[in-house]
């Protein structure tokens, strides 16, 4: 692939579309992370570092506290919706195309601050990574925190997932189960010499349908859990009365439980069921009262609110390292084929985090 040059001077916006316009499906991030990486080795602050196909950069100023500020590259397949585009809409100009949500436009925004911030108000280390749309084992950021630690040291964590240029602290945990029915199988002209596993699935869809899930508060924030089937499989022959069902369930939870805690709910909800826990990730509270945290909100002047999905906030959690989500986007429509992310909120969020870091 021919090699990309950035303009790291640019508009922010205009960084945006050239950003998004560099292809970059999971898997296929190299010629993204090799401009990225070209464009700020231009610039005598930063120290850079490369980790596979992730990019890092700090400086390293001696300042009493270090943030982390990072975001990742890599996006969903492409869907006819590249290369970007400009639009008018109802009230503003978006940008539309492929990760113009999900979440080159928050990139973009570190870019820009990652050149032209020298002399922060803390130590800035900003992260660049990959394969974060992918499985968890493969996630950029995960690589780093097991194989170079240090990398993430700092006080505060910043991770630009698009949240409408609104702060959404921490986020909740989410953990997958399958539970299984159990039948016999027998000719579907004589289902009485058999039992029925998709029939003797009802109480367990009732179950769900009927279960109230908690809000609660931690640190001050709301988080909403829920609790859901999202596969089910079952049946061998359209005469063959089927034997087994299984049932994927999604547990979304408070941060302030473990995932032991969750599993604990979970079997607690399903006594009597068969039931195997097939991954789980621990949710991240959202460290609103770190003196970091604190001046973020005062320099963005927004309300901050709670993240109901899973982000990689949890990754810095594990760490000890509090953290937020905040990047321009409405999170409803990353990954869709109208990807389309309101140029003001580009705006908005670089303003906000240069007012932070220079405060």
């Amino acid at each position: 692939m021919a090699a990309v040059t950035l303009n790291l001077t640019a508009d922010v916006v205009e960084l945006t579309r050239d950003i998004c316009d560099i292809e970059s499906v999971s898997g296929n991030e190299k010629q993204l992370a090799d401009a990225i990486e070209s464009a700020l080795r231009h610039y005598p602050h930063l120290e850079v570092i490369r980790d596979a196909d992730a990019v890092i950069a700090r400086t390293n100023l001696g300042r009493a506290s270090r943030v982390v500020i990072a975001g990742h590259i890599d996006t969903v397949p492409v869907a006819d919706n590249l290369p970007v585009k400009f639009l008018p809409m109802e009230r503003e100009q978006v940008l539309w195309g492929r990760g113009t949500v999900d979440m080159k436009a928050g990139v973009a925004v570190q870019l820009k601050l990652a050149a032209e911030l020298a002399e922060p108000n803390v130590d800035l280390t900003w992260i660049f990574y990959d394969h974060e749309e992918v499985d968890a084992s493969l996630n950029g950021l995960g690589r780093i925190s097991r194989n170079r630690p240090e990398l993430l040291n700092a006080n505060f964590a910043v991770l630009c997932e698009p949240t409408g240029a609104m702060v959404e602290g921490g986020c909740n945990g989410t953990m997958r189960a399958d539970i299984t029915l159990r039948g016999v199988k027998a000719h579907s002209a004589r289902p009485w010499m058999g039992k029925n596993a998709i029939h003797g699935s009802a109480k367990l869809l009732t179950i769900l349908d009927e279960h109230v899930t908690d809000e609660i508060e931690v640190d001050g924030l709301v988080y909403r859990e829920s609790l859901n089937a999202v596969l089910i499989s079952g049946g061998i022959a359209t005469n063959v009365i089927p034997d087994e069902v299984k049932v994927t369930v999604n547990y979304r939870f408070a941060p302030s439980k473990s995932a032991l805690d969750a599993e604990a709910h979970l079997r607690e909800v399903f006594e009597g069921f068969e039931v195997v826990i097939t991954d789980s990730a621990e949710g991240a509270r959202p460290g609103l009262d770190r003196p970091e945290a604190m001046a973020f909100l005062e320099a963005t002047q927004t309300t901050p609110r709670p993240k109901y999905g899973w982000t990689d906030v949890a990754r810095f959690s594990a760490l000890g390292i509090p953290a937020i989500n905040f990047g321009p986007g409405d999170p409803s429509k990353a990954h869709a084929d109208d990807e389309n992310v309101p140029v003001s909120q580009i705006y908005a969020c670089e303003s906000a985090l240069r007012k932070w870091l220079t405060a």
